[in-house]
């Protein structure tokens, strides 16, 4: 009774702020609500964006979210972008010089701020069409990164090499079996040796120095979700396959796509759910169990990574503050 009594509040309060578009709810009594448009900016940490689900060339939102990630980079001197996958709708590309490369990412993103590097990793709708295509597009664009279907990268806090974080960008696709007998995902997932990147992904968390201070793995496939796939065949397999991976190395954060939705789910354990997957499409998306932020609303978020705290911010199109939430080591 006591939960709630803190949740209806707290959910009607912010129907009342955010009325146009959007349907954030939210369950967490050290959120307080607010329309403002101010970001918290932290100077000092590594900051970077997170988005996925986008490439509509500019169609539905995908221009305005696009200029408010611009200006929420610039005015936070974030220093690269993290894309969670479904790149390129409906079904992916053909070659690395396919032309929706140009009319879904280049000509959108164009902001001087969105210019550094683009950390990139593949969804299913990727695999519908050549998503090595992907890999390769790495060798035209500068910021465009993908050397692999699924890779590693390490990041200085602050510029500091003592002061780490280790991101892991996998490729969920190839653990789902339901694919391989997909008709469209099949022949792009059948030659994948999952047994191989499972054992890459356990070394890698295996072998992080004392200097890593936060691990972040970032797939396209969530574990837990309020959106559709909540008891889906995808999010069964993906937290069979992956979820005792990240709590033996006590993984902190899981970032994923897929559900079109901003949503930070926090299940027992070390690991933090953020889903960021509505650059360009909002869907429909409910509280779940251990659900802090669900909001059906056009944006992305923004990580800010310190030595001891994470702070992360779901930001909408129109640049409004939707959820704001501080993990602390």
């Amino acid at each position: 009774m006591r939960k709630l009594f803190l949740l209806v509040p707290v959910i009607f309060f912010l129907r009342s702020v955010f009325p146009a578009t959007a349907q954030v709810l939210i369950r967490d009594s050290a959120f307080v609500a607010s329309p403002s448009k101010a970001l918290v900016r932290d100077p000092l940490a590594l900051n970077f964006i997170a988005m996925g689900d986008w490439g509509r060339n500019g169609d539905d939102h995908q221009k305005e979210v696009a200029r408010q990630m611009g200006k929420t980079a610039r005015d936070t001197k974030a220093q690269f972008v993290v894309a969670t996958g479904d790149n390129f709708y409906p079904s992916g590309v053909i070659s690395k010089s396919d032309p929706l490369f140009k009319y879904s990412f280049e000509d959108i993103y164009t902001d001087f701020s969105l210019q550094w590097d683009w950390y990139v990793i593949l969804g299913n709708h990727d695999y519908k069409s050549n998503p090595d295509a992907q890999v390769e597009y790495s060798s035209i664009s500068r910021r465009w990164k993908m050397p692999a279907r699924y890779y590693s990268k390490t990041f200085n806090i602050n510029n500091d090499p003592s002061q780490k974080v280790l991101m892991l960008f996998i490729d969920t696709n190839p653990l789902i079996p339901e694919f391989y007998k997909n008709p469209e995902y099949g022949p792009n997932v059948k030659g994948q040796d999952t047994t191989k990147q499972k054992r890459w992904l356990e070394k890698m968390l295996q072998n992080a120095g004392t200097d890593v201070k936060w691990k972040i793995v970032v797939g396209h496939h969530p574990m837990f979700t309020g959106g559709s796939r909540t008891e889906g065949y995808d999010t069964k397999a993906i937290r069979n396959s992956l979820k005792p991976v990240l709590d033996k190395y006590k993984v902190d954060v899981y970032l994923t796509g897929h559900e079109h939705s901003l949503q930070y789910i926090k299940p027992p354990g070390a690991t933090h759910h953020f889903i960021s997957g509505s650059a360009s499409e909002a869907t429909p998306a409910r509280l779940v169990d251990h659900s802090k932020l669900s909001a059906s609303d056009y944006g992305f978020m923004l990580f800010s990574v310190s030595t001891n705290q994470l702070r992360v911010q779901a930001i909408n199109y129109e640049g409004k503050i939707l959820y704001h939430t501080l993990i602390k080591k």
